[in-house]
């Protein structure tokens, strides 16, 4: 089967707007491969923070990037060998992740490494420019998004529960912050692929989302 034939699920979104969640369960129900392409700028982030890159070192952060030896196995992420499923959900790799996400460098690095991911029997990928510029021609695209307060909310509750410290206030502006970072961006801007459905889970349930995103797939 070529890879173009290889179907894919392109759900982008904004911070914590849940799309990894439902992402993760429609991939599961499908019996498809995930990408949580978020990770891997935030691999970048930690790999860079512990090799001392600067981030304003361009080439230095592409570097690390280009040369990520990680791994997925089921919900554990690995740098190498080391587990960092855990590490690099903590905010300050979320924030410097973001950062990074904004270099074109950086993103021409893993673009590839991304690609890979397309494999039968089809792929589930989540970020903030699949439907745009990694899977363009995906068969079903979602533009999935919630109010700040809710995204707030819900990163919150994640913090709490892996036992990080959080504050309802911070956790909004920073949202906003990273709103405006990633829709200005020159270089692959978060915005809805063209043909995308709009799907806005402020008062939506995971597994309504969940529901709602395999009703689509379904229907093509």
């Amino acid at each position: 089967m070529s890879t173009t034939t290889i179907p894919v699920i392109a759900i982008d979104g904004p911070t914590a707007s849940g799309k990894g969640t439902v992402a993760q369960r429609v991939a599961q129900q499908l019996g498809f491969h995930y990408l949580d392409s978020g990770a891997l700028y935030r691999l970048t982030a930690l790999s860079a923070l512990r090799r001392g890159v600067a981030l304003n070192d361009e080439h230095g952060l592409a570097k690390a990037a280009e040369h990520l030896n990680c791994h997925f196995d089921g919900g554990h992420i690995f740098l190498a060998n080391e587990d960092v499923s855990s590490a690099i959900r903590a905010e300050e790799i979320g924030n410097t992740a973001s950062k990074i996400a904004v270099l074109p460098m950086v993103r021409h690095a893993l673009f590839g490494l991304q690609l890979s991911f397309r494999k039968a029997p089809g792929l589930v990928a989540d970020g903030r420019d699949m439907g745009t510029v990694i899977f363009p021609h995906a068969p079903l695209k979602v533009f999935l998004t919630a109010s700040v307060e809710a995204r707030a909310l819900r990163r919150y509750k994640q913090l709490i529960d892996k036992g990080f410290s959080a504050n309802m206030q911070d956790l909004s502006e920073d949202l906003r912050s990273r709103d405006a970072r990633d829709m200005s961006r020159t270089s692959a801007p978060l915005k809805s692929a063209e043909g995308a459905h709009l799907l806005d889970t402020s008062d939506m349930s995971a597994d309504e989302a969940v529901k709602q995103v395999l009703s689509w797939y379904a229907a093509m």
